[in-house]
């Protein structure tokens, strides 16, 4: 029997149903593969979710964390601080966009550096509402299900939300919602459901990551500065996802050449090893009372140390044109197979640098979403050993996040892989019908 095989039976009898896994049982990876308990290698377009950006296990990154593993491991920064977090602190005030004093503080996950910007924000403004949007995923705590704009799963059956948590219209180019629109109506939440003067901040992602990897305009991004300013609202800018190279910047919020008051980034920043950041105006991060912000794990020297290793990988390998280089030539070769004869069912192809989509209809007249082929194209890629993921408040897009160092002759064969899956779950599907 499968090694697979047997790990799934004992999943399904020791991990809770609600923690939702694929099939692939990791044994090893290096860079941008992955091979599994049985010895089948695959491409990994999946990163971690946008975590390996810098690939798997790249070499300075586990050099640094294996020298900080034999100075100590944990001593809780709040007992005892150490310099890898204050020189992190300091290269990520540096590193943000915005010409203004700035401090950072260091967690563990994206839903703790959320958490905290709301805090922050709360604890400046002295105001208790926050307005995310439609399509948003901010994370599975308690304030971050509040902030999602997608019910399933995040949010079914977990009862009440937290109060004075308001939505607005994510613009999608696509889907005919300009950033006009979105706007206005926020405006109107404005003036039917929230008075500005109770926000404390507006929470968005630059690109949306569950949502579907919708782009949020830059005059939209532009727009939203002069409203946060006009109302003193603290303007937070989810750079979970989109952030560390990933769309041929540092920050996607750098697209619009504006700058948030709070930055909350993770994933990407410690290339595998848990670590989050809230990076921002100083005068707001420091509204938090002494004690108010942290926590026991937060800012791990270990994660500490890969996170300052990526950031010189990053800059020393030039990782932001080396996304804007991977996503013209994913674009370029899905552009083109949306354009071939029969390819009908591909609606949409988007992103920013290495943070591309693409979206499958029924047909491209009602734009309706075809969640089962999506579901069809990624198994079919599993099989020919090639991870993707799905994503979009509808289940009908493909996103695909290389890590940034993937050899290209291997984003040339994903590509192949996607074209020959997409092909078969089409005729299957026609076939079907």
């Amino acid at each position: 029997m499968p090694i697979a095989q047997d790990l799934k039976s004992r999943r399904a009898s020791a991990v809770a149903n609600g923690v939702a896994t694929r099939g692939i049982y990791a044994a090893r990876a290096e860079n941008a593969e992955l091979w599994d308990v049985d010895g089948k290698r695959y491409i990994d377009f999946a990163a971690g979710i946008a975590v390996n950006n810098t690939g798997h296990r790249h070499p300075r990154l586990m050099a640094a964390v294996a020298e900080q593993a034999q100075a100590f491991t944990h001593t809780c920064f709040h007992v005892a601080p150490y310099e890898g977090y204050l020189r992190l602190a300091e290269r990520l005030n540096a590193a943000t966009p915005g010409d203004f004093d700035k401090k950072s503080m260091l967690v563990t996950t994206g839903a703790e550096a959320v958490e905290n910007a709301v805090k922050m924000a709360r604890a400046h403004t002295g105001r208790s509402g926050v307005i995310a949007f439609s399509g948003a995923f901010h994370g599975r705590t308690l304030m971050g299900m509040a902030l999602c704009g997608k019910v399933a799963p995040y949010k079914k059956a977990f009862g009440a939300m937290p109060p004075e948590v308001c939505h607005a219209t994510f613009p999608n180019a696509y889907h005919g919602v300009t950033p006009a629109q979105s706007l206005a109506q926020l405006d109107q939440l404005f003036r039917s459901t929230i008075d500005p003067d109770r926000v404390a901040a507006i929470i968005i992602e630059p690109v949306q990551g569950e949502g579907g990897f919708n782009i949020a305009p830059p005059d939209f991004l532009r727009a939203l500065r002069r409203i946060c300013h006009d109302h003193g609202i603290v303007l937070i800018a989810d750079e979970v996802q989109a952030g560390m190279a990933r769309t041929g910047k540092l920050f996607a919020f750098e697209h619009a050449g504006v700058a948030a008051d709070l930055v909350t980034m993770a994933k990407g920043l410690a290339g595998g090893f848990p670590l989050s950041a809230v990076t921002g105006r100083a005068d707001i991060v420091d509204a938090a009372p002494v004690g108010g912000i942290g926590g026991t794990y937060a800012g791990n020297p270990l994660a500490v140390a890969a996170a300052n290793a990526v950031l010189d990988v990053i800059a020393d390998e030039n990782l932001c044109a080396r996304a804007d280089e991977i996503g013209d030539r994913i674009t370029a070769r899905l552009t083109a197979l949306a354009d071939r004869q029969g390819m009908e069912p591909i609606g949409d192809v988007r992103g920013l640098g290495a943070m591309i989509a693409f979206e499958l209809v029924t047909d491209r007249d009602s734009r309706a979403p075809d969640a089962a082929l999506t579901q069809a194209i990624v198994a079919e890629a599993e099989q020919r050993g090639l991870i993707l993921l799905p994503c979009g408040t509808r289940g009908n897009v493909i996103r695909l996040l290389p890590p940034l160092t993937t050899p290209m002759d291997q984003v040339d064969e994903a590509l192949d892989i996607i074209e020959a899956s997409v092909e078969a779950a089409i005729t299957r599907t026609a076939q079907a019908a």
